[in-house]
């Protein structure tokens, strides 16, 4: 029998998909599931990935790598830094906070933020305004993300507009949820299918009424899908 925490970690993303879900452009997450060469003066050289994938071969992401990439995308929106200096503060978050996934930890949301933003910002020398911004962006990623009474995450409300702090979380993505695939929260109705009835013609309206939602749940699950600039 299948144990329930095995679907956090089922390989069940593509790179593709997951940057889609995550609104995180493919080169930059496939450079941190899969690496990338980039050039010296002594030859290419080959940066390792900062997140290790449930499966390498195919790249195939877990919920618990989005949650790691929905983290570290805060981190890189803040501050653009060479992912080497990324990659020697996650070493020092690893160091204190042993772990397979220390950004989707319960530890790294309650004690480990500042010291992991202490170490981030002596290597990018930014001002204490700077963490103190760092701090707040982190925060409200973190608050996207929903944890069992262990601590552990189980839900995660991806951005569906511009990652605006205070965007709705009208969408949500549950490994124990059709299949890990993003569904309108507190229901089972899946964002995909929501997206093809509204590019067939069917108005919001007509959608709204059909599975008795508000029709802003409907513009977020169709934003979700399509990413339109104004639904």
């Amino acid at each position: 029998m299948t144990k329930k925490n095995d679907l956090l970690e089922t390989p069940s993303y593509g790179i593709t998909e997951a940057a889609h879900y995550l609104r995180i452009p493919i080169a930059t997450l496939r450079s941190w599931i899969i690496g990338r060469y980039y050039p010296t003066e002594s030859g290419k050289q080959f940066f390792k990935p900062l997140i290790s994938a449930a499966d390498k071969e195919p790249s195939l992401l877990s919920f618990m790598n989005l949650v790691e990439a929905h983290v570290l995308d805060a981190i890189r929106r803040e501050h653009s830094v060479p992912l080497q200096k990324v990659r020697t503060a996650l070493d020092y978050l690893h160091r204190k906070f042993p772990s397979k996934h220390p950004l989707a930890e319960q530890a790294f949301a309650t004690d480990g933020i500042d010291l992991f933003i202490d170490k981030y910002g002596q290597l990018i020398n930014i001002s204490q305004a700077g963490q103190l911004a760092m701090k707040s962006l982190l925060e409200a990623y973190l608050r996207r993300i929903e944890r069992s009474p262990a601590g552990v995450p189980i839900r995660l409300f991806p951005f569906t507009r511009k990652k605006e702090i205070d965007e709705p979380k009208a969408v949500v993505i549950d490994p124990y949820v059709s299949f890990g695939r993003p569904v309108l929260a507190g229901t089972g109705i899946a964002t995909a299918v929501i997206a093809e009835r509204y590019k067939a013609g069917e108005s919001m309206d007509e959608l709204a009424k059909d599975y008795d939602r508000q029709r802003d749940e409907i513009e977020e699950a169709i934003r979700c899908e399509l990413q339109l600039e104004a639904a």
